[in-house]
């Protein structure tokens, strides 16, 4: 009994040293998100590069993530729920370091649109939609911590908001585009971002989807709701 009993305790710091690995990379991401947001907002280079910069160390943390589940699962053996908790975290550490990218590729585009006119009102309405994804990460990531699948559900609901304000930017940037054609420029690159922070918003509800699954053992019956996917354009690599 005290040998299984060791391993079990071994195997809960494992875990415990995974989960906070998890919450580490969880809070680079959420700053990414935000300070991404921000800058283009104050179309402040300095600070979208520091984001660009930053993106390094949330991929470094996914390689950890990686490399210490896999030497548990080397070790420990794990089966049934204690195997779940494993593949879900890999599972969210992968949706993170891609979140991340997205905030990468926002502020990449802030050394663009400094040398171009303002849209008016989308700096404000970017903003408010990265908050939004932000604050339904940082919701997921404590349902995570726990165990707390209403939590997790309510998040699967909020993705609509999202959509909404998605679809509401695309077509003031059409509008603007069509009234203006010196917006054009401007109002692609914004696009994009948007659409870089939906699809943040997609794979924040695909994490607390598997904080559902960890947390009852089953993926939520039906399909999350999604907005009007009328402005859904391919996004480039």
């Amino acid at each position: 009994m005290q040998d299984k009993h060791h391993i079990s305790s071994a195997f809960d710091r494992d875990l415990e040293n995974i989960q906070a690995l998890i919450l580490k990379m969880g809070g680079l991401v959420e700053a990414a998100i935000i300070d991404g947001a921000q800058s283009l907002a104050d179309r402040d280079v300095e600070n979208a590069e520091a984001v660009r910069r930053g993106d390094k160390a949330i991929d470094a943390l996914e390689e950890q993530i990686n490399e210490e589940a896999a030497r548990v699962i080397a070790i420990r053996a794990p089966v049934s729920r204690d195997l779940r908790v494993i593949l879900s975290v890999l599972r969210l550490a992968a949706s993170l370091e891609r979140i991340g990218d997205y905030a990468k590729n926002m502020a990449k585009r802030t050394s663009i649109l400094a040398e171009l006119s303002p849209i008016e009102g989308s700096d404000a309405a970017l903003k408010r939609m990265a908050r939004e994804v932000r604050d339904m990460l940082n919701d997921t990531l404590d349902a995570f911590v726990n165990r707390d699948a209403d939590l997790a559900a309510e998040v699967l609901q909020r993705d609509q908001d999202v959509d909404q304000m998605y679809n509401a930017l695309f077509r003031e940037f059409l509008t603007h585009m069509m009234e203006d054609p010196r917006a054009i420029t401007a109002c692609m690159h914004l696009h994009f971002i948007a659409k870089n922070i939906e699809r943040m918003g997609d794979l924040t509800t695909n994490m607390a989807e598997q904080v559902i699954y960890l947390t009852t053992g089953q993926m939520p019956d039906e399909d999350r709701p999604k907005g009007d996917n009328t402005s859904y354009v391919a996004q480039p690599e």
